[in-house]
């Protein structure tokens, strides 16, 4: 008995469907993404440190959070909120551009980092963190060895 073809076709393409579906990217990811991506950061290197400079305006220090992981990933992220004081009273938006979103950023830090004593500092909503470097070790003096006669 012969399959109709448009059977076949639904048939056959089943298996690439339930792949896409399976394997598609989680909403929690996708926002994540987009966090990171619209975070913009200026990385500069100086002598003695490495500075990190992240524009967040309208963000409070505890809305923000530094951390460092596995001893080499510097992870920036925060939420910026909605003034939920606005809200009350019968207060309506009439237009709403800003957003209300999470942000993170991560970077890998180099091996001369002094982890110890990261700072950071927030102006005019403009986030500064401080990374100093660990002093170069001091280079090894060649050994001599001793040459005996056998």
């Amino acid at each position: 008995m012969a399959m109709d073809p448009l059977v076949s076709t639904v048939l056959l393409s089943l298996p690439d469907e339930m792949e896409r579906l399976l394997h598609a990217p989680t909403r929690s990811y996708v926002r994540d993404s987009e966090a990171t991506a619209s975070t913009p950061v200026d990385v500069k290197e100086y002598p003695h440190s490495y500075v990190f400079i992240v524009d967040m305006p309208g963000l409070k220090s505890n809305d923000i959070k530094i951390q460092v992981e596995n001893d080499n990933i510097l992870n920036i992220s925060g939420e910026r909120k909605r003034n939920e004081k606005e809200e009350e009273g019968g207060v309506k938006y009439i237009r709403m551009e800003r957003r209300v979103a999470k942000f993170m950023r991560k970077f890998t830090l180099p091996a001369d980092c002094n982890l110890e004593a990261i700072s950071a500092v927030c102006q005019d909503g403009v986030l500064t963190v401080t990374v100093p470097k660990l002093p170069p070790p001091e280079p090894k003096k060649p050994r001599t060895i001793e040459v005996k006669i056998g």
